[in-house]
């Protein structure tokens, strides 16, 4: 190693190598150069176009047939069948599809039905639209009939916008999809719906609810979306105090009981003043009586709220202080007496903890009809009742389709006849406030910003009014609930508390709507008493009829077909249908039913593994089919009539899984929008389209998928022009480590009769490389498995990157296209190569199904097989593989690497050398570490330096090296281990001439090509 160090160094640096002009090309067909068709950037609408029915459509029915692994059932949520698809809605189904591929290489048999949820009221209004007319002059079934309509077609662009996404399903076949407006689906949610009434859970109340004039119908609170900014035009206003009913309080105080004293209450909803029926204090709460300078009126208010209101009450003088239980029991004069023929009865101060001193004047207006708290405290003191028609009898509510009904002239008399017909919201609320100036009772109107609930689906703010309305009672069921939860696994963890927090809060859902496309509430309507009838034998009899005659029946058909015999046999002409339809939440909850056993022989329907939806759907869809099959469940019916007071655990979730994505939103963090313009489509981002300043790129479905497997999906996440252009890079990297690695296995006939070489017989760096392979491989499994898809990306670009564009494919090409063809390295590296093609493609076929479906085609373009890639399970590496001694001798090696790179790149800034290959290093070892593990390294892998090195050649020196020689070399130094001397490296110009085939600086004078090259002439 060391003998001929002194005469090697001296013709270095005597002579710089300079070889005679040769005829380069004339060996350039003995190299053995890659060669693949295989594009590195083919136009991806057509090329995708080539794989996608194979391993999308044709794909679903192959494994459906000849798949025999357990099943892997994923439960769709169903989108709503209305409009183009947005990037959350491709988001969402690339991420299921990369969960069904994954389970699908892993030997599973997927089931997975893509749905659509048909009712509702935006395809209602698009079918009005259509129509044109106002659903109050056209019939009932020829609204249906237009939603349907409607609906069908929404469905069908949606399923060819879905199939550009390369989803994984049978999108051909209807039997393989499902739509709430199926009539099977619609009978299994009928038989649900009953076996929740016969469990005794389903009730009719009058009582607050949410409501949107703007749909014109109830809703719950999944439906709702909370605005921070929406402005109120709050009211300061003064009720009367009934001075007599206080006598004893005011002598108590030593106070006057000829003055009137007014009790003013704030208001961000003035239009429900016109509904008061109390007012609330704290019974802890002190209360100040003042006197205003301005017009010396005495006013009661929270002391604590003195000084954010003396803006609103100007100079004061304090007369007194009370108790707030004090007050509890007065009297009041209901704020419109003035303005009334006739003295209305006195209304009473109640007790309530929910009064707080955050904002207000301590005194809370009440009006049961409009607020849930109100509601409630009224029941606590009896003064309210829960049923049908007596609440309507004890609760002041004039308040019909979101505007002033005739009932508000019992409160105000005629004067009230100018409300009549008035949207609450709009003038109606304005028209309060000037009736509230004409009777002297407002003190101040202010703008107030505050949080205010909106229709989720028409962007417009919703009112809290009392109607009668369908609920399911959840106070009896989500014990259950939440113990049906404890077996399901949550993604992100977090997530769990999200869900158990929302069934906790909730104790009933309203579940009826005011509209005509939904599956009815099958309830019959006594005309003159308005009393229901929904009960078990109602129910068997009218949903039978609807099974014979579909749900159309019951807007077209005769009241009579409905009635059940013993009620036909008596005043049957009392009775009508009723016209409220169920909650979507409800026709969407019922969809686990939609999972059949796999034969007649099953007891129990399938139980999805796994379900992934967006975080909102915590409120809805995950609620919802939970509520419902927890609700539904025949055990409940041996105890209908008692509450269920603990958890049963017999009762199971229809999932197994939950996992929630966050928002996608613009380029800048903002919240897309038409109205900001800052929609990103993704079927612009497929196919390309229009821009504002550009035409956007066709990027194709890969590309948006490998977006979509990068980003921290469990949050919300940007998309843009950068985000897509970055991810379009990374694609591009890896088709080329694709490309390089086909180019240099060729297909499947090449491969044939090829002598693979096993892991003894490999060195260091191909065991380092499969190391790696196999470190990579099991990262990206468990990745797939805890659905973190980010990892698996960043891992899979990492490998292709770095260990294998920027070391191994680049160390290995002189190897692949300058060695004998059937040399061992050559084989190693080859064999390397076809295990890292094999192993990446199938890491990254979940996540870009056409990409492996491509590589499978020019890899096995013979193969009749198989036709699509994943017809094949994905075979993972032997743990053999697994070297982490190779791994720890490589980090020495490469750190030495990193070190030669440098000298090399300051030789090519001084001029020293134009190529790595007209150099040679020198690594000079100190005489006493010549025993040291690391050096005894250097010296076995002394022949693979130049290779990693990329140079003509290196070599091992001792400390007599470098004598008289230092000042004409580049030097660098590494330091690898506390007890070992820093290594010292030289750069020279290589020893020996360029050889025309290889290139390498290898050859001596008086030859015509290195050694090496010459062998592998002689045997061509």
């Amino acid at each position: 190693m060391l003998r001929h160090a002194r005469a090697r160094l001296s013709r270095a640096l005597s002579t710089v190598p300079v070889p005679p002009e040769t005829k380069t090309n004339s060996f350039s067909d003995t190299l053995f150069l890659p060669k693949t068709a295989f594009p590195l950037r083919p136009d991806p609408t057509k090329n995708e176009t080539l794989y996608r029915a194979r391993t999308c459509e044709e794909l679903y029915r192959w494994q459906r047939k000849n798949v025999h692994g357990p099943e892997f059932v994923f439960h769709d949520g169903p989108p709503y069948a209305n409009g183009d698809l947005h990037m959350g809605h491709a988001l969402n189904k690339i991420l299921k599809d990369i969960i069904n591929r994954f389970a699908l290489l892993r030997g599973r048999k997927i089931h997975y039905i893509p749905g659509w949820d048909c009712h509702g009221l935006p395809i209602e209004n698009k079918a009005l639209q259509e129509l044109g007319k106002d659903s109050s002059h056209v019939l009932p079934s020829t609204i249906r009939t237009a939603a349907h309509a409607v609906a069908i077609r929404e469905i069908a662009s949606q399923k060819e916008q879905f199939r550009q996404f390369g989803i994984m399903a049978d999108w051909d076949d209807d039997a393989s999809t499902y739509r709430t407006l199926d009539h099977s689906y619609e009978m299994r949610q009928l038989r649900i719906f009953e076996q929740m009434v016969n469990n005794g859970l389903i009730h009719r109340r009058y009582r607050p609810v949410h409501y949107s004039p703007s749909s014109r119908s109830a809703l719950a609170e999944a439906e709702l979306v909370y605005k921070d900014n929406h402005v109120s035009h709050s009211v300061y206003a003064t009720f009367p105090l009934d001075v007599s009913s206080a006598k004893s309080v005011l002598e108590t105080a030593k106070l006057s009981l000829s003055e009137p004293i007014q009790l003013l209450v704030w208001t961000t909803t003035p239009w429900t003043l016109t509904a008061n029926m109390g007012i609330a204090v704290h019974p802890e709460m002190i209360y100040t009586l003042i006197r205003r300078i301005n017009d010396s009126s005495l006013s009661l208010v929270a002391q604590s709220r003195l000084e954010v209101l003396k803006d609103i009450l100007g100079p004061i003088e304090t007369i007194a202080e009370l108790k707030g239980v004090d007050l509890i029991g007065l009297s009041y004069r209901p704020i419109f007496s003035s303005l009334c023929d006739i003295e209305p009865p006195a209304m009473q101060i109640l007790g309530s903890s929910h009064v707080t001193t955050e904002s207000g004047t301590g005194l809370v207006h009440c009006a049961p009809a409009h607020g849930e708290e109100d509601y409630k405290l009224f029941r606590s003191y009896g003064l309210i009742s829960s049923g049908t028609p007596s609440a309507i009898d004890s609760m002041i509510c004039h308040v019909s389709d979101g505007m002033f009904s005739e009932k508000v002239t019992d409160v105000l008399g005629p004067t009230g006849k100018t409300l009549v017909g008035m949207p609450v919201l709009e003038e109606g609320s304005r028209a309060v406030v000037e009736l509230l100036k004409q009777a002297g009772k407002l003190l101040a109107v202010k703008r107030y910003t505050h949080k205010y609930p909106y229709d989720w689906k028409t962007d417009k703010p919703i009112i809290v009014t009392a109607t009668s309305q369908w609920f399911a009672n959840l106070d009896r069921i989500k014990g259950e609930a939440l113990a049906a939860l404890k077996d399901v696994r949550f993604y992100p963890n977090q997530s769990r508390n999200r869900l158990e927090s929302f069934i906790e809060s909730r104790s009933e859902w309203c579940i009826s709507r005011q509209r005509v496309w939904g599956v009815p509430i099958p309830a019959l309507i006594n005309s003159k008493t308005g009393n229901a009838i929904l009960n078990r034998e109602s129910l068997r009899h009218i949903i039978d009829v609807l099974e014979k005659k579909g749900v159309k029946h019951w807007w077209e058909g005769p009241v009579e077909d409905f009635l059940p015999p013993e009620v036909k046999a008596n005043n049957a002409g009392e009775w009508q249908k009723s016209t409220d339809t169920m909650d979507v939440w409800f026709d969407s909850g019922t969809s686990w039913s939609m999972l059949d056993p796999p034969s007649p022989s099953e007891g129990k329907p399938f139980r999805a593994e796994v379900c992934l939806e967006g975080s909102d759907q915590h409120r809805g869809w995950f609620q919802s089919q939970l509520l419902t099959a927890v609700g539904s469940a025949s055990e409940m019916t041996t105890n209908v009539s008692e509450a269920i007071t603990g958890p049963n655990e017999n009762f199971r979730s229809p999932y197994g899984t939950l996992i929630t994505h966050g928002m996608v939103l613009d380029e800048k963090g903002k919240k897309m929008s038409k109205s900001l313009g800052n929609i990103v489509s993704p079927l612009t981002i497929v196919l390309g389209g229009g821009g504002k300043n550009m035409k956007d790129p066709a990027y194709g479905a890969d590309i948006l998928r490998l977006w979509a497997a990068s980003v921290d999906y469990k949050n919300d996440m940007s998309i843009g022009r950068t985000a897509l252009k970055q991810t379009a890079e990374a694609m591009r990297k890896i088709r080329n480590s694709a490309r390089f690695m086909l180019g240099n296995i060729g297909d499947g006939r090449a491969m044939e009769g090829f002598e693979r070489v096993e892991r003894k017989d490999m060195g260091l760096i191909e065991r380092y490389v499969m190391h790696e392979l196999y470190v990579l491989e099991q990262t990206a499994i468990k990745g797939y498995e805890e659905y973190d898809f980010a990892k698996v990306t960043s891992a899979l670009v990492n490998f292709a990157n770095i260990t294998l564009s920027s070391l191994y494919f680049d160390i290995t090409k002189d190897c692949l296209y300058a060695n004998s063809f059937q040399s061992l390295e050559r084989r190693a590296v080859v064999t390397v190569l076809e295990k890292i093609l094999n192993t990446t493609t199938s890491i990254l076929a979940p996540i870009l199904p056409h990409l492996a479906e491509e590589i499978h085609d020019h890899l096995q373009p013979h193969n009749t097989t198989t036709k699509s890639f994943f017809e094949k399970e994905w075979k993972t590496l032997d743990p053999e593989w697994e070297d982490y001694a190779a791994a720890k001798d490589m980090s020495y090696l490469l750190k030495i690497r990193k070190s030669v790179l440098g000298l090399l790149e300051e030789g090519r800034r001084g001029q020293k050398v134009k190529s790595s290959l007209e150099a040679g290093i020198d690594i000079i070892i100190h005489d006493a570490d010549k025993d040291h593990p690391i050096i005894k390294l250097l010296k076995r892998e002394e022949s693979l330096l130049k290779t990693l090195f990329i140079t003509s050649d290196a070599s091992l020196d001792d400390e007599e090296f470098l004598v008289n020689i230092l000042d004409q070399l580049y030097t660098d130094s590494v330091k690898l281990e506390k007890d070992l001397d820093p290594l010292r490296m030289l750069l020279r110009p290589a020893l020996l001439m360029k050889c025309p085939r290889c290139w390498t600086f290898t050859r001596r004078r008086d030859e015509e090509t290195c050694a090496r090259c010459a062998d592998v002439l002689r045997s061509l």
